[in-house]
């Protein structure tokens, strides 16, 4: 796993920035990101892929440990879909 430090030092090193200005444009980007989903945009990152909300619907579920009926509330999701070149560089 790698987390969001790791991300912003390896940026960091990169770039001739400091881990703290590395650090402010990931999250500066994953923000970015997640306004967009609040509003339902789609962010797209070419060559990486997209980011969008899936709206599900109110649905009958079961309780797993009762097996009693119950409703599942409607929800939104963020969903990732990679770019073709994202996934032909994991497949190589």
């Amino acid at each position: 796993m790698t987390s969001t430090n790791e991300i912003a030092d390896k940026i960091a090193a990169d770039n001739s920035l400091t881990k703290v200005q590395a650090k402010g444009i990931v999250e500066a980007v994953f923000q970015a990101i997640a306004n967009a989903a609040g509003s339902d945009a789609e962010t797209s990152i070419p060559g990486f892929g997209k980011f969008k909300v899936k709206a599900s619907p109110e649905r009958e579920g079961r309780n797993p440990s009762t097996g009693a009926k119950m409703t599942v509330s409607a929800s939104k999701k963020l969903t990732f879909t990679s770019a073709k070149a994202l996934k032909d560089a994991l497949n190589k």
